[in-house]
């Protein structure tokens, strides 16, 4: 998302770390030069002294030179002497002279026999001392120290090297030092250029204050957004998810840098999110919702990672069950308008035909089968949801040949269930468990299966009465509410016990299956169990147990189906 621009836009954010990277690296190496130029001189000025020092001394302990001293012309002897040094020392000049500082020797002949001109009077107390002192050559650095023969001073040496031959070797330094300190920064540039040319292609050219405006907005409409929102990296780890992705899957704020494996999610639903090609449209049960997942690969010359969006499907799915009820009951009534009418024209028939009392008989057993039905189900199941359920179902069965009934200790008196104890979920357990005993009954006694069922799961059973029952119990008492299905169908393969609550198990081909997995959500977001068993009929039979007790229900404690 590219946020609009203002009219004098600023630097990008590439752009000025790029300037403030050169101006950095440039300081850096301004600062190594100088650093490493003060010290060069320093270090010059150091080894100048060190070796003037030397040569002073070694002159000083010379015993020809003391010999020298003590003759008539001590310049005759020393002056080659000392020049000899200075030309193999390679420093400006060596100068021995007399305590009271009258030269013996000089780098100018000319020089020998004049007063020495810089400090002595160290020496004379016998020190070594360094100086820098402008004398006869131009400013120099010169080591005085004594000479000795025995324990008097007879004389001194002045060793020395001029500033101005110190400074040309630091200049030399510096031309060295000055190619490596373009190079540097030359190469910091080049450097710092590449690296903020990968930064302006990830930023899109964008400055600080349009990238946090984008995040600022990225924010707002990730909480805003009511569809969940999921983003992997390429490694499966939730690199965003947003707080509608996070309640849809049920995960912890922490959930960011998690694993999808390791999310304890439905095997489906994690194959999904765990898949390299896109999804559409998927429908997936969580434990306590239905959820369509889309995904979509982010690929840029490689797999990057998944976009996934999640909507919540849990309360359409209720409502498309509803609507498949209240379709099959707008059938049932409609094939009992036909039967009615039928009935109603055989009674005409009779009392034109002049048999009265004969048309009377017919019309009350007619009346008395529905009324003992609707009395049955009325004074057991005070609920009225259940109630209507119940006389709906009792008319579809009734239409495809199977009986509902009502076991006798059912019972549900008025205000035994709580507010807390949402009718959709009720109508969703037992309409379902009632829908599926109707399929099961129905086939078994006429052998054929319905659209689409799978060839050899249900079949007749032999010697069993022609007769399809589907047996009711729904009963509240002792904290929880007791809803049970048997019908008298074929049963549940054992081998199939353990799937039949799985999201597509059917025998009814593809495209169903999703029942049961409805009840099983039901069941457990009211903390409540199912069970599944051979009936006393043969058939399966289903048991759902639901607490009463507002506190059993806060906590969602996953309820395994048993077989």
């Amino acid at each position: 998302m590219r946020l609009p621009r203002p009219r004098t836009r600023p630097r990008s954010l590439a752009g000025q770390l790029f300037a403030m990277q050169v101006v950095l690296v440039a300081a850096v190496v301004a600062g190594c030069a100088f650093f490493a130029y003060v010290s060069g001189s320093a270090q010059a000025k150091e080894t100048a002294t060190r070796q003037v020092r030397t040569a002073a001394l070694a002159i000083a302990d010379s015993p020809s030179v003391r010999e020298a001293i003590r003759t008539p012309d001590p310049s005759a002897v020393l002056q080659p002497y000392a020049e000899k040094v200075r030309r193999d020392t390679g420093i400006a000049f060596v100068t021995i002279m007399s305590p009271d500082r009258i030269r013996w020797t000089h780098p100018d002949a000319d020089q020998i026999g004049g007063p020495f001109l810089g400090h002595t009077a160290q020496a004379l107390r016998g020190e070594t001392f360094a100086e820098t002192y402008t004398g006869t050559l131009g400013p120099s650095i010169r080591v005085v120290t004594p000479i000795r023969d025995g324990g008097r001073i007879t004389g001194l040496v002045s060793a020395g090297i001029t500033v101005e031959r110190v400074s040309s070797q630091v200049r030399a330094q510096l031309g060295a030092l000055g190619l490596a300190a373009g190079g540097a920064l030359a190469l910091g540039g080049i450097g710092t250029y590449v690296i903020n040319a990968r930064l302006r292609r990830h930023t899109h050219g964008m400055n600080a204050t349009e990238l946090s405006r984008m995040h600022d907005y990225h924010q707002a409409t990730l909480h805003a957004v009511r569809e969940g929102l999921l983003m992997l990296d390429g490694q499966r780890r939730i690199a965003l998810i947003n707080d509608a992705g996070r309640e849809l899957l049920g995960l912890e704020p922490g959930a960011v840098g998690r694993r999808v494996a390791d999310l304890d999610l439905p095997a489906p639903l994690t194959g999904a999110l765990l898949a390299s090609e896109e999804r559409v449209d998927e429908l997936h049960l969580t434990a306590d919702r239905v959820i369509v997942v889309n995904t979509r690969p982010v690929v840029g010359g490689e797999q990057r990672g998944t976009v996934v969006t999640l909507r919540d499907h849990t309360e359409l799915q209720a409502l498309s069950g509803e609507l498949d009820s209240e379709r099959g009951f707008t059938q049932a009534l409609r094939s009992q308008a036909h039967e009615a009418a039928n009935r109603l024209h055989t009674v005409v028939s009779l009392i034109e035909l002049g048999r009265a009392e004969e048309a009377v008989g017919f019309a009350t057993a007619e009346l008395e089968l529905a009324q003992t039905l609707t009395d049955r189900v009325v004074g057991a199941v005070a609920e009225p949801v259940l109630a209507a359920l119940l006389l709906g179902k009792a008319a579809q069965a009734n239409e495809r040949g199977v009986e509902l009934v009502l076991a006798d200790d059912s019972l549900i008196d008025d205000g035994a269930l709580p507010a807390t104890l949402p009718p959709r979920d009720l109508v969703t357990i037992l309409g379902n468990l009632i829908d599926n005993a109707v399929d099961a009954a129905s086939e078994a006694v006429t052998g054929t299966p319905g659209p689409g069922a799978v060839p050899g799961r249900r079949q007749m059973v032999p010697g069993r009465s022609a007769r399809a029952r589907v047996t009711v119990t729904a009963l509240a008492g002792e904290g929880e509410l007791l809803l049970r299905v048997a019908d008298t169908g074929a049963g549940i393969d054992p081998d199939d016990a353990a799937e039949v609550f799985d999201r597509g198990w059917s025998t009814h081909g593809a495209g169903r299956g999703i029942g049961l997995a409805l009840v099983q959500q039901a069941v457990h977001r009211n903390a409540g169990t199912v069970a599944l068993d051979r009936g006393p009929d043969g058939g399966a039979q289903f048991t759902v147990r639901l607490p009463l007790a507002i506190g059993n229900r806060t906590t969602h404690t996953t309820k395994e189906a048993t077989a």
